[in-house]
């Protein structure tokens, strides 16, 4: 997976949301490869994504190495799990759980018995992936409302999965910028007094984005706090009939400016008062 220049963000290394932008390529390759690439202009969709953020990914002009498997595989869903390294060091490890869609009826649908049995030919077990928990964001939430640009849109006509990511950062960083004095790098110049790592990221899809000119809203609340970090949960909602499009749980952990972790700042425990989410029992995936 070659990287570009324009992957990074301001703290010089690749953006969260870009990485899942890699597994949604591997992906994409790997199916293209095989007799199942006609299900990607079908409705193969994405029902959910749990990352794992091991280490910071750097631009060099040598490409990623993205190892991916088929983990289980059902009668309308399967998973695909993904090792991502730079070099010899692994960066990442993430899920995605994929669904057959058949748009005109508006439900999953059965992969056939030839489709269902290429997948079952390269089934391997995954590894399983840490628990990290889901949340309810409640009545008392941080909202950010946002629009949704024409180029968010894939072949299907609706905001691509990997932009679900850019729409809870944008959210999570106007949370945090009001409550802290140089809590984000603008530019790559700034001196900042805060960092904040994004070790795991989990998103579950409801609904489709369409493209509009009114906005749709992240609401977003604190799930828990510890020493050094936090978890986030937030909701992607539609204002106009107040429908869910996503929920999703991010853990951050909070660094001084060389990322070397430090005590959550006095805010966040005041942000997770104004802003309180609720375990649940349900997973997300």
């Amino acid at each position: 997976m070659p990287l570009r220049w324009v992957d990074l963000d301001a703290q010089g290394h690749a953006n969260n949301a870009a990485i899942v932008d890699y597994l949604q390529e591997a992906r994409v390759a790997f199916l293209l490869t095989g007799p199942n690439a006609h299900l990607l202009g079908n409705g193969i969709i994405v029902v959910g994504h749990q990352v794992e953020y091991v280490a910071p990914i750097f631009f060099t002009p040598e490409p990623l190495d993205i190892e991916l498997s088929v983990g289980d595989v059902g009668a309308a869903r399967f998973t695909v799990g993904y090792v991502v390294r730079q070099g010899d060091t692994v960066v990442g490890r993430a899920r995605t759980l994929l669904a057959n869609f058949d748009f005109q009826a508006g439900r999953p649908a059965r992969l056939s018995d030839a489709e269902r049995a290429w997948f079952l030919e390269r089934q391997v077990e995954l590894e399983p992936m840490r628990e990290v928990g889901s949340f309810d964001v409640g009545p008392d939430h941080h909202t950010l409302p946002f629009q949704v640009r024409w180029s968010d849109l894939d072949a299907y006509g609706h905001a691509n999965n990997t932009r679900f990511y850019d729409y809870v950062a944008e959210a999570r960083v106007a949370l945090k910028t009001p409550l802290l004095a140089n809590s984000i790098r603008m530019n790559p110049h700034d001196e900042v007094e805060h960092a904040w790592m994004v070790v795991r990221q989990d998103m579950r899809y409801t609904g489709q984005i369409v493209h509009r000119l009114e906005p749709y809203e992240v609401h977003t609340a604190i799930g828990s706090t510890g020493r050094t970090s936090m978890t986030v949960a937030a909701e992607i909602v539609d204002p106009l009939d107040g429908s869910v499009m996503s929920r999703s749980t991010t853990v951050l952990v909070h660094g001084d400016a060389q990322g070397r972790p430090q005590p959550l700042p006095d805010a966040m425990g005041e942000a997770a008062r104004l802003w309180p989410a609720t375990l649940t029992g349900r997973a997300l995936l």
